[in-house]
């Protein structure tokens, strides 16, 4: 099937939100660096990375042909320690995309107390339309152009969208080519045989689920029958449908790339998963599929947009018909329809905080790696519920104690960390 018919193709209008995601970070960081009375040195100096990389990856495609990809590394902060982020494959990555995310993560990584700053990586590709052969090409590429500025104490990437363990597999191979010594703490999301943690490819969506949970807990809402729309239906989505499912909630919709899955009655989750493809797609199986707009629109107790950026916007923010909206993706809502959430009073807990259970396990990853002693799932799953559950209330506690939305809280705590940190090394005067 091609790409485009997938939503695959690159648009104007998914780019221009992209691009404005790198602006709407700094707006936040603005308005939060304010509120803490920081002088102005501070927001200069973490509006932007402190590095970024831009590369070109020559690929030999199975025709014979060379292509030349696009790839980018930015680094936001490292003082806190060494940078950490994801490497994502999709056509519309944008420069400006990376350097938000890579913010974002330092932020994350602040928030939940990690000794990281933040990173993330991006290659403009369609991974629907290569082959494994291709993708591992590029993968090895990747790792060539940037391996100068990674590394297990420099930079430490992992999975983010459409890449895996067995990509990760292929850039820790190439890394240890390079180096020549064995490196498993370069990079998270790995295989476990090749170091990775267990509850690792569960732990965004664990994450998200266990900040529900506080939320339930906080509002008084038992989670049994609780009424959930997930809107993207990839790793984190499909298995946060399952747990909740598991759980005794109604999950009564779910989207993909190519348009959503409604049952006020609540879907059947094990059904859904059994006939999901690779990356999700499940929705063209089903004639009574409808557009992906409709499916948020839906009346529901909790949203959880678990896809892309720039899903609830301005345009469709006051005809959203739900209580709390849990940001299980990256930079899912405008900083234009927070305004209007926070006016119907719809509770939004933000994607630094809500899904950073990725980061909290590829953490655990690291330190597993560099003692060389690996923890069972249990344990793994017990050390996030405990570091996401107090890294909630802390945010929460924020909110309550300025008088601001969730959102900003968490880029307080975030912030004041990354400040700290700076300050202490002499980067910073204050």
């Amino acid at each position: 099937m091609a790409a485009e018919s997938l939503g695959m193709k690159k648009n104007d209008e998914s780019i221009k939100e992209k691009d404005n995601s790198l602006l709407e970070f700094q707006e936040t960081l603005k308005e939060a660096v304010n509120i803490l009375n920081y002088p102005p040195q501070v927001f200069e100096f973490l509006k932007k990375p402190m590095r970024f990389l831009e590369v070109s990856i020559p690929v030999q495609m199975d025709n014979g042909q060379t292509r030349i990809f696009q790839g980018y590394r930015a680094q936001h902060n490292d003082a806190p320690g060494p940078t950490k982020g994801g490497i994502r494959f999709h056509p519309d990555v944008t420069p400006e995309e990376v350097k938000a995310l890579a913010g974002w993560m330092s932020l994350k990584c602040g928030i939940t107390d990690l000794p990281y700053g933040g990173a993330k990586g991006g290659i403009v590709c369609d991974p629907r339309q290569m082959s494994s052969n291709e993708l591992e090409r590029l993968s090895r590429g990747y790792v060539r152009a940037v391996s100068q500025m990674v590394g297990p104490t420099k930079d430490i990437p992992a999975p983010d969208m459409y890449t895996n363990s067995q990509i990760m597999a292929w850039m820790l191979d190439e890394y240890d080519h390079i180096r020549e010594f064995d490196s498993p703490g370069f990079i998270t999301g790995k295989p476990i045989a090749l170091g990775g943690s267990k509850g690792r490819e569960t732990a965004t969506s664990k994450g998200v689920l266990y900040t529900l949970q506080m939320v339930s807990e906080l509002k008084n809402i038992p989670l049994e029958n609780l009424r959930v729309i997930i809107q993207g239906f990839g790793n984190v989505g499909s298995y946060l449908a399952k747990y909740l499912y598991d759980l005794g909630a109604k999950v009564i919709g779910i989207s993909d790339l190519l348009g959503g899955l409604y049952d006020e009655n609540g879907l059947d989750i094990p059904y859904l998963l059994n006939k999901r493809d690779s990356f999700g797609i499940v929705s063209n199986q089903f004639s009574q599929s409808i557009p992906n707009q409709e499916l948020l629109e839906k009346e529901c107790d909790v949203l959880i947009p678990a896809a892309i950026s720039g899903v609830i916007n301005k345009k469709n923010a006051s005809k959203l018909n739900c209580n709390i909206v849990i940001e299980a993706a990256n930079g899912p809502t405008t900083k234009e329809a927070l305004t209007i959430l926070d006016e119907r009073e719809i509770l939004v807990v933000p994607d630094i905080l809500a899904n950073s259970g990725g980061v909290i396990v590829s953490y655990f990853e690291w330190c597993q790696n560099n003692q060389g002693y690996y923890w069972t799932e249990d344990t793994v799953d017990e050390r996030l519920k405990e570091k996401i559950t107090s890294s909630f209330l802390n945010v929460y506690d924020t909110s309550k104690r300025y008088g601001v939305n969730m959102k900003i809280a968490a880029y307080i705590e975030g912030i004041q960390r990354l400040a700290e940190a700076s300050r202490l090394r002499g980067w910073l005067k204050y």
